[in-house]
């Protein structure tokens, strides 16, 4: 699996420790507000922010920390004045990365990320410079551990996948934006266990690194995934093996 799957393996296969999982609380908060706040608080009527709800179970966000979240929709405090911010650029290897962003101040997270880029051996650029090698999708992760993977692939493409990616651990599976969770539905009502679905960018096209520049790409995306602001983080790099297992270790 290549691309941003490969990148959004790692991060599942690293696992995230008490710590972290502060910060990925407060940032699934800020999704959930963000799109309480655009489409209303109503999560059946508010396809963004359902999926925005289920991404935050997956990760086992509490319910009532859930709730407050969408009540700051409409309640103001922080996330009130939050806005979404795309940023694109290029990485080591002329790797190309999108970073999405929530911020009540551009000019403080543009300076930032421009920072990480620039100390990782990359560069931000311009809108457009690299937002044409992706094109959005829905993705789901099924974990595949002593299941068959032919059989989950045969379920996918049944409810309606548009391309199904496995190995040995785990399927994943892509939509159309506008199917992800019909699909979702259909393979978590068969008893498959969903490790996450939302909608992502997939690279058109992948760029192959060797070891030194894959262990140098991986830091640089660590550190974009690490910033307060940052949501989401998508790349066209396609990995070593052996950068891989040392940065998952």
């Amino acid at each position: 699996m290549a691309g941003h799957s490969k990148w959004a393996q790692i991060k599942r296969q690293k696992g995230v420790n008490d710590a972290r999982r502060g910060a990925l609380f407060t940032k699934l908060g800020r999704e959930i507000t963000v799109a309480a706040k655009q489409g209303g608080p109503d999560p059946a009527a508010n396809f963004r922010l359902r999926l925005a709800i289920q991404r935050a179970r997956d990760n086992n966000m509490p319910a009532d920390t859930i709730e407050r979240a969408i009540k700051r929709a409409t309640g103001g405090g922080e996330g009130a004045n939050l806005e979404e911010v795309l940023y694109e650029g290029y990485g080591p290897g002329g790797i190309a990365i999108m970073v999405e962003a929530l911020t009540d101040n551009r000019n403080r997270t543009a300076a930032s990320i421009r920072a990480i880029f620039e100390r990782g051996g990359g560069s931000l650029g311009g809108a457009g410079s690299v937002a044409w090698q992706f094109k959005s999708r829905g993705q789901i992760v099924i974990d595949a551990r002593g299941r068959s993977t032919e059989e989950i692939e045969l379920a996918a493409i049944e409810a309606g996948a548009t391309d199904v990616q496995s190995d040995a651990n785990e399927v994943v599976v892509e939509t159309e934006p506008n199917e992800l969770e019909a699909v979702r539905r259909a393979l978590a009502e068969q008893g498959y266990p969903i490790v996450s679905a939302e909608l992502t960018m997939i690279p058109q096209n992948t760029v192959t690194l060797d070891e030194a520049k894959s262990a140098q790409a991986l830091r640089l995306l660590e550190k974009l995934e690490n910033d307060d602001d940052v949501q989401k983080v998508y790349t066209n790099a396609d990995f070593s093996e052996a950068a891989m297992a040392a940065f998952s270790a």
